[in-house]
């Protein structure tokens, strides 16, 4: 599925190339590309997740400059956050923060949680990265309602909160914390949090890893 995805929006992304501006700047252009992210982001936690239930997800983490990490993520996602008109910023506290982290696996579960940002958002969206208690924090925040009051009191119990109403199944946020999981250091793991007191105004997403 997902290397059909991929050709699919290969073959879609010169059929665009090949369409005047007057024709290839529409609404439904920022629909296809963000909905097509937000799929690939599915199938890439699910196959992660079958991974971790056979113990086959290897784990590579590495040194990396944190700006430079942070930079990179909203780059994937420039042209629908333009598209959007939502201004993205990131933040490090410290010059030169370095973190060693599994750049692959952590870069899925920020890109997730930046396309949900995405969706709910009014107009901003911030990334912001800081050490905590010897922890590397990265949080994205956006200005939008925020999460709902039940998620953020049971979050605890997200994995078995499948929402018939509203179709949320928690995959992200278990994938999230399952990859934070895998972070371990001097016996403590890593986890993920949720709050509504971002600097936006809205939700706020947190990653802790040791």
């Amino acid at each position: 599925m997902k290397n059909s995805l991929g050709l699919l929006m290969q073959a879609y992304e010169r059929w665009l190339g090949e369409l005047p501006p007057e024709l290839s700047e529409t609404a439904e252009r920022g629909m296809i590309e963000y909905e097509s992210m937000r799929l690939n982001g599915m199938l890439v936690q699910m196959l992660g997740l079958y991974k971790l239930g056979v113990n086959q997800l290897p784990m590579r983490p590495n040194w990396l400059e944190v700006e430079d990490f942070l930079q990179e993520q909203l780059a994937r996602h420039d042209e629908i956050l333009r598209s959007r008109h939502i201004e993205s910023t990131y933040e490090v506290e410290e010059d030169g923060l370095m973190g060693f982290l599994d750049t692959e696996l952590v870069g899925s579960v920020v890109g997730n949680v930046i396309n949900n940002s995405i969706r709910y958002a009014q107009s901003a969206i911030h990334l912001k990265a800081w050490t905590e208690d010897g922890q590397l924090v990265i949080s994205i925040s956006d200005d939008g309602q925020g999460y709902p009051p039940s998620m953020i009191e049971n979050q605890s119990d997200y994995v078995l909160g499948i929402n018939m109403s509203t179709g949320s199944t928690g995959l992200g946020l278990y994938f999230g914390q399952r990859i934070a999981q895998l972070h371990q250091r001097n016996g403590v793991q890593g986890h993920i949090e949720l709050r509504n007191d971002s600097p936006l105004g809205g939700g706020e997403f947190r990653i802790y890893l040791p």
